[in-house]
């Protein structure tokens, strides 16, 4: 009977046949084939733009030694001086004070959204966090221009110098405007909340319940549960929000542009202005371009940007994968 008779009786019959074991075989392997590919294009996609990048901006790689782009502290491209660490150290101090700002706040929310709030609280928080993380990030530097600067300028400049800038250096005013590092990380922490508590959430929804009613049993609190219990069992993936939020806040443009203050100098203090790579590249592309080696300077900021970025996920994966080993 040839195998096309063969499958009409057994669709006939209610049976349906199966696909012979070479057939399926070579299923998988243009499956495995496909999926693997598809893996690979964000690999790609990076090695090309990294590619772009040096080829754009091997002009003042050629021009200048690494160490002097790198280390120097002075940007006058009329003079030919190309300093990138200014613009470092403002993208890592505004980042940094967004991450703390962000991450004790957010893991609180996160646990009493997932182990103490009742369904109705969560079914009307989910769609609010959805909305802070889709507002445009001009949004939140406008309202950061408006409120924020002010509220820095107004509040926690006079209470810190009162009370914290004669004994902490970090903690000194250095400036009356409010533009600063402290805005611009407030602005980032309200940005970058709402992706933090939902992946943490979302977590901390994995952890079986009977793990906590196991602990319950035995006499221990909710909050021993949740510390004891819980938080243990998700630490990889908390690190894994705080890296997914700090790598969001490393690239941040537009709002951080806006209340920053965008003065290239060395901070020494959360009032300091400072200029990150990001709003570096965003301010000047474009205008000036008849200076030698300022379009090849501004890539250069971008691929800096770029690694940097890049070492900041390694780190984190490392990092997480020593959690995960020790889980």
């Amino acid at each position: 009977m040839s195998e096309v008779n063969l499958n009409n009786t057994l669709k006939t019959e209610g049976r349906l046949s199966r696909p012979s074991t070479p057939s399926r075989a070579r299923t998988n392997r243009a499956a495995q084939r496909t999926f693997f590919i598809i893996t690979l294009v964000p690999v790609v996609l990076i090695i090309i733009v990294a590619t772009a990048l040096v080829m754009r901006s091997y002009p003042i790689l050629n021009s200048y030694s690494l160490s002097d782009l790198l280390l120097g502290e002075t940007w006058r491209p009329n003079n030919g001086e190309f300093g990138f660490r200014p613009f470092i150290l403002g993208t890592l101090w505004v980042t940094t004070v967004g991450v703390l700002l962000a991450v004790p706040p957010c893991l609180l929310v996160s646990v009493y959204l997932a182990e103490y709030a009742h369904n109705r609280t969560r079914t009307f928080a989910k769609p609010v966090l959805d909305v802070l993380a889709a507002i445009p990030p001009v949004v939140y530097g406008v309202w950061g221009l408006l409120a924020i600067v002010p509220f820095v300028d107004d509040v926690l400049a006079p209470l810190s110098e009162r009370w914290l800038g004669d004994s902490i250096s970090i903690f000194a005013v250095t400036q009356p405007t409010g533009f600063g590092i402290l805005a611009g990380g407030i602005v980032l922490a309200v940005m970058i909340s709402p992706l933090i508590i939902s992946v943490i959430f979302e977590v901390l929804s994995t952890v079986p319940n009977d793990l906590r009613h196991a602990s319950l049993a035995v006499g221990a609190t909710q909050w021993q549960t949740i510390r004891t219990v819980v938080l243990p069992q998700v630490l990889p993936g908390i690190v894994a929000a705080i890296v997914l939020g700090a790598s969001r806040a490393l690239g941040e443009t537009i709002a951080v542009l806006m209340v920053v203050g965008n003065v290239p100098n060395i901070p020494t203090s959360v009032f300091d202005t400072a200029y990150p790579l990001p709003a570096l590249i965003a301010n000047n592309y474009g205008e000036m371009m008849s200076i030698p080696l300022y379009d090849a300077a501004l890539l250069g900021a971008a691929l800096v940007l770029l690694v940097v970025i890049l070492i900041f996920n390694i780190l984190s994966t490392l990092v997480l994968q020593r959690f995960l080993r020790r889980s």
